[in-house]
């Protein structure tokens, strides 16, 4: 799931108690520095902080963070020469869902938002798939265009 500026999560929410791969393609990626750490917290008050040497990758910098029990999660990313981003000074905060404990008669357990006050993104699936459509058209354009150009292509002739 992308959510802004290049940053992806692998999964559609945030949950607590739960694992997330997170990948950054942003400033630093694209300025094409070799070392990305990614500084983190959690809550209003970034606590239990720490800071993660991120994997290159072709597609950007990713690593996995664990997530505790908290209602949002907070990062900012730097490189090996201390060069931030930080989304401006604002840093990346993004709000973490609480999963409730079911009992032997519910069948199911719900996820509910906890009330942060925090802006809640809604439509990130949207983005999602609008992400995974361009990457398609722009997969079709790079294949057939060359072909379209050099005459290799061929229409199928209908009888």
């Amino acid at each position: 799931m992308e959510l802004v500026k290049n940053i992806f999560f692998n999964t559609d929410k945030l949950v607590e108690n739960s694992n997330v791969k997170v990948s950054y393609a942003g400033y630093l990626f694209q300025k094409g520095v070799d070392e990305v750490y990614i500084h983190y917290g959690f809550g209003t008050n970034w606590n239990d902080s720490a800071e993660t040497k991120m994997v290159k990758t072709e597609l950007g910098f990713q690593c996995e963070i664990d997530i505790p029990e908290t209602n949002c999660l907070n990062f900012c990313f730097r490189d090996n020469t201390g060069e931030w981003d930080n989304n401006f000074g604002q840093n990346f905060s993004f709000p973490v869902e609480a999963v409730e404990v079911t009992t032997e008669e519910e069948p199911l357990a719900m996820v509910t938002t906890p009330e942060t006050g925090m802006e809640v993104h809604k439509g990130l699936r949207k983005t999602y798939i609008w992400s995974k459509k361009i990457k398609l058209a722009i997969y079709k354009i790079i294949h057939y265009v060359p072909k379209l150009i050099s005459g290799n292509y061929k229409r199928k002739v209908e009888e």
